[in-house]
């Protein structure tokens, strides 16, 4: 390793223990306990926008001794990266788990219920129950659990980086499964976004079963 790689190493590091000094932080302030001692649980979203496709959520607990390096925002980070991570964090996991609600779910009880409805079915389906949830920006209703709401908080808190990385992941690989089942509209490439490509794509050939039909009215109609 050069002397550059290595300065570059302690300094993504450094970047890490900053992460999770700040939501220890946050944790020991809401709960008025050393973060070392409970279970905190990041939680994230991945799919509010797109016109296609299931929102997904992401539910993690990470060791307090773990090691894994270049955590952040999911949309920071390269596909590749995002892939090894996504492996690495399950891997070290204490528990982790992706809730998924369908499009048919949220044309029913619109994106933000549907999220919370993901975020509610990922935390269910963990392990150990969690002491304290850190969430980007939110606060789950309907949720017997502490939790720490935190602006941005994909790229400072740790778990919540986490978490937005096992949501972005497997929601991408679904509708990479997706385009071969709807090889029409691209969704490998755009992943169900609102891309020129993919609402040209709609109006030349009509919404497939995956759409979200409440995104796409007017597009409809034009």
């Amino acid at each position: 390793m050069t002397e550059k790689q290595k300065q570059k190493l302690e300094i993504e590091k450094e970047r890490i223990r900053g992460m999770r000094a700040f939501e220890n932080g946050l944790v020991k302030e809401r709960m008025d306990r050393d973060a070392g001692t409970l279970l905190v649980c990041g939680i994230d979203e991945a799919g509010r926008g797109p016109l296609a496709g299931p929102v997904a959520a992401g539910a993690v607990i990470l060791p307090a001794d773990h090691d894994i390096l270049y955590l952040n925002d999911s949309k920071k980070l390269s596909a590749k990266k995002r892939d090894l991570l996504f492996d690495q964090i399950k891997e070290e996991a204490v528990t982790w788990a992706v809730g998924l609600v369908e499009p048919a779910r949220i044309d029913e009880i619109n994106i933000l219920q549907a999220t919370y409805e993901a975020m509610r079915l990922a935390i269910s389906q963990l392990k150990l129950q969690p002491d304290v949830l850190v969430n980007d920006a939110v606060t789950i209703p309907g949720v017997g659990i502490a939790q720490v709401p935190v602006i941005g908080g994909d790229a400072k808190c740790i778990s919540i980086a986490a978490a937005s990385i096992l949501a972005k992941v497997t929601r991408d690989r679904i509708m990479e499964e997706m385009d071969a089942l709807y090889p029409a509209y691209g969704f490998a490439k755009h992943k169900g976004y609102g891309t020129r490509e993919h609402t040209d794509a709609i109006r030349a050939n009509g919404p497939c079963p995956i759409h979200r039909r409440s995104f796409i009215t007017r597009i409809v109609q034009e």
